[in-house]
């Protein structure tokens, strides 16, 4: 390739990154302000696996920390859970460069985990229940206000349809969460981000990706089939997932089904009440079949505009 090849290379990747940067900074942005996820004076506990995720985020808010009307701190915090081969000095000399504030834990959760998962099986759930419990731990012990993880829309709704297909519940990820114990906030500032920007964005930076050996060997996962089957979609449907996480974020509890969200036991007729008909989609536009002259609507007010025909009585 030749310099001048090289020079219109390097720029065009310049421009797509200022690009994909802005972008994800108002993603990232608009959540953070749609869900109060960060103060004035808050200090950000920002999670960093390695991946392109994690790197995508904390680049993203401390770029936004410039820029912020309020003051926040960010505190980068690994988790070295003693993976064979795990690169330990890949993440320390990232963050030296960068001059961000870091800890580098260790704790041996992969021996854990391999001894209570049998070959084969996922070993997800426990990875993430035992790295959880550290990092709220350790939260606590830095003053951390709140928790950033690097979860994407794509997981969010990934997530939702893994709990409907294999749990049984209408359940996903929140883009801000307090822990059971009610210690932690949890949030997620890239939970209106696409995948596929947050992996550009990653390639075009060249942040050093640290692969997950303990779960990315494992063939068949149900979370890779729902991945599948989305990405699919949007290659067929595209802003299907957009039109998913919208619903996502527009529910209806009393056209629903679930008991625990909306009292349908206690649920009665008002007698009372002038008969005004079905009103649930008030926004969407009706054909007025009693009287067309009604300006094109519908007169729920039909009762003396009713002729009886006839009465059949066996």
């Amino acid at each position: 390739m030749s310099e001048v090849e090289v020079d219109t290379l390097s720029k065009n990747n310049s421009t797509r990154i200022k690009k994909l940067q802005k972008r994800l900074r108002h993603d990232v942005g608009s959540a953070i302000a749609d869900y109060n996820m960060i103060e004035d004076g808050d200090r950000v506990m920002c999670c960093l696996s390695g991946g392109k995720d994690s790197y995508t985020m904390l680049d993203i808010l401390l770029n936004l920390q410039q820029r912020a009307p309020i003051k926040f701190e960010i505190v980068a915090v690994n988790l070295d859970q003693k993976q064979p081969g795990f690169p330990e000095h890949v993440l320390p000399a990232y963050l030296d460069e960068l001059g961000v504030a870091y800890h580098i834990l260790e704790k041996d959760t992969y021996s854990i985990v391999k001894e209570k998962i049998p070959e084969g099986k996922t070993t997800c759930s426990l990875c993430s229940r035992l790295r959880r419990g550290t990092l709220y731990g350790f939260a606590q012990h830095i003053g951390a206000t709140k928790i950033a993880l690097g979860h994407h829309r794509d997981d969010i709704i990934e997530t939702l349809f893994l709990n409907m297909f294999f749990a049984g519940k209408q359940k996903a990820m929140p883009p801000k969460l307090l822990s059971d114990d009610g210690a932690n906030i949890v949030i997620r500032p890239l939970a209106y981000c696409r995948e596929k920007d947050i992996e550009e964005y990653s390639t075009l930076k060249s942040f050093p990706i640290i692969p997950c050996n303990l779960c990315g060997s494992q063939e068949n996962l149900k979370r890779g089939a729902v991945k599948d089957m989305l990405q699919m979609w949007d290659k067929q449907h595209p802003g299907r997932l957009e039109t998913i996480f919208t619903a996502m974020q527009s529910t209806s509890p009393s056209q629903g089904v679930d008991r625990e969200q909306f009292d349908f036991v206690s649920l009665k007729r008002n007698p009372d009440v002038i008969n005004t008909g079905d009103v649930a989609d008030a926004d969407l536009p009706a054909f007025d079949f009693v009287d067309i002259n009604n300006n094109g609507h519908i007169n729920l007010d039909i009762s003396n505009r009713i002729d009886v025909v006839a009465t059949f009585k066996p």
